[in-house]
């Protein structure tokens, strides 16, 4: 299984053999024609039908669209949105997977106006998960990190979310340090865990 990645300024490509069938996986910069997908995908990776929250699942869906449409539409630098397809169902070009990168500022003073690459949103579509896809997402983002300059990149995890945590530390990311968010206790109690990769 080849993975494509296109980018405006070049055309990248990485072998991923884990993934089953022989269809053809492109990691590509999403478009607007994306958008429904990208918010499904997303919603179901971080929000639940089940339990109290299930009857807010449409809100947050409605959320998520909304802010990702206006993410989309902005012409912002160095902020993109990254999309997984698979062009082998009958030519639909269904989404799979998706992230997002963008450049931030620290709020720190030790570090005031310094700026880093900052991944988020990471979300494969349930039925693809295991086959490398977010691995192959994420190594997308650190090339383009390095494109722009960088040469660090940055990402929150829930101190929770044992799944992700494993993935991120196997691929070489490292806990920067570990918040505690009083505002958002309520809603998860789960710490927020800041890793770093180094990507000299």
């Amino acid at each position: 299984m080849k993975f494509w990645f296109f980018h405006p300024n070049y055309q990248h490509s990485v072998t991923d053999a884990s993934i089953p069938d022989s269809g053809q996986i492109q990691i590509r910069v999403a478009t607007s024609a994306d958008l429904y997908s990208i918010t499904q995908i997303i919603a179901e990776s971080f929000h639940s039908r089940k339990g109290l929250w299930g009857w807010a699942f449409p809100l947050f869906r409605l959320g998520i669209h909304e802010d990702l449409k206006y993410r989309l539409a902005s012409r912002i630098p160095h902020q993109l949105c990254l999309v997984a397809i698979d062009k082998s169902i009958s030519g639909t070009n269904q989404v799979l997977g998706t992230v997002e990168l963008s450049v931030r500022f620290s709020d720190s003073w030790a570090n005031f106006h310094r700026s880093f690459p900052y991944l988020s949103n990471l979300a494969v579509d349930p039925k693809y998960r295991r086959y490398g896809l977010a691995s192959s997402l994420l190594t997308s983002c650190e090339q383009v990190s390095q494109d722009w300059g960088f040469h660090d990149l940055y990402l929150h995890v829930l101190e929770n979310n044992h799944q992700a945590r494993k993935l991120y530390f196997k691929l070489g990311y490292r806990v920067h340090k570990i918040e505690s968010d009083w505002n958002t206790f309520f809603f998860n109690p789960s710490r927020q865990i800041f890793l770093h990769k180094p990507l000299r």
